[in-house]
């Protein structure tokens, strides 16, 4: 039986259903969703010492991407949890206040995820097409700046949402079907009018992820346009070069998040679970994948990597041949 507050029809608590229809092979989904929880948090963790050490790359791309870093590491963590605790434990519950607490930590991070994508394009493109003002422009002060901008947009513009959401009446059910608190996934729930709060929801959607996605592909319009300019081919591919990685960055976060929101709102033929796989897809791998491709794309970060492995092992060394361990 739900239960509700007296004064509306608000239940106590919410209960995620988790991926409708794979119910019986949630211990399973589990496995890929907890290896890439854990390869999120050991390869942002490691980027975030790399870049802290290897004072080479104290450069503005670095710490927007340490920026990255930080929401990827706060997203995931305020999600993957829960969820796993739901795939092994069947831990459906959470009370009301805890859901909508997940759905703006969900939406302000992934407002600032997009505005740190942006802030490195930005750099991209006055690295590229106003080299000989690059240090000028992006100076320390002009890099916190633009990291409290971001912040500040992803946590007021998404800090109305709870609250669209607080004093409605969920008559219909308390059962949410995904696996985290999401503000479509709830506001279906909702038995009252619901037009305005959609309106506000999709305007947000565009003043933010929609308006950075524009601005990223202008600014790689100049690029383009500024590196055909260029007076050899080597110059050209070698420029190039170095927007693969954040090419990349781009394409792993906004191709599941669009694919996410547009079946949120238009696909109501899909099958519901492949809509949350979807949706979870979206949370799940651009955290993991961002350290790896600038991994794998960045000369330096790999080599700070190994630098860290090294320094890790040498301390490692050092405890085994003390006293007390050769003792033990």
């Amino acid at each position: 039986m739900v239960d509700y507050n007296r004064t509306s029809l608000q239940p106590v608590t919410f209960l995620l259903l988790g991926i409708p229809g794979l119910e019986a092979a949630h211990i399973w989904i589990s496995i890929p969703f907890f290896l890439v929880y854990l390869l999120s948090l050991m390869g942002n963790v490691a980027l975030l010492l790399i870049v802290k050490i290897d004072h080479k790359l104290h450069e503005p791309m670095y710490f927007f991407l340490c920026m990255l870093s930080v929401a990827d590491l706060m997203l995931t963590s305020s999600t993957l949890p829960k969820i796993l605790s739901l795939f092994w434990f069947n831990d459906r519950e959470i009370y009301f206040e805890a859901c909508l607490t997940q759905m703006y930590l969900i939406h302000s991070l992934s407002t600032m995820e997009s505005g740190f994508i942006l802030a490195m394009a930005f750099d991209r493109y006055v690295a590229i097409c106003r080299p000989l003002r690059h240090s000028t422009i992006l100076t320390p002060e002009v890099i916190i700046d633009l990291g409290v901008l971001i912040v500040f947009r992803g946590a007021i513009l998404l800090s109305p949402h709870p609250f669209l959401l607080r004093w409605l009446s969920y008559c219909k059910t308390n059962v949410i079907s995904h696996t985290y608190c999401e503000f479509m996934a709830l506001i279906k729930l909702v038995c009252s009018e619901t037009k305005i709060r959609r309106a506000y929801s999709l305007i947000v959607a565009f003043l933010t992820g929609g308006l950075d996605f524009i601005l990223i592909v202008c600014s790689y319009v100049l690029i383009v346009f500024t590196v055909f300019h260029l007076p050899s081919k080597a110059a050209r591919l070698k420029t190039l070069s170095t927007c693969v990685s954040h090419v990349w960055v781009i394409l792993v976060f906004y191709t599941p998040a669009f694919f996410s929101f547009l079946t949120h709102r238009f696909g109501h033929h899909i099958v519901p679970h492949i809509h949350i796989f979807i949706a979870n897809i979206y949370l799940l791998i651009p955290p993991m994948m961002n350290p790896i491709i600038y991994g794998v794309k960045t000369k330096r970060i790999r080599e700070g990597f190994f630098k860290l492995l090294t320094i890790q092992y040498a301390q490692l060394c050092k405890v085994c041949d003390s006293p007390d361990c050769q003792h033990g």
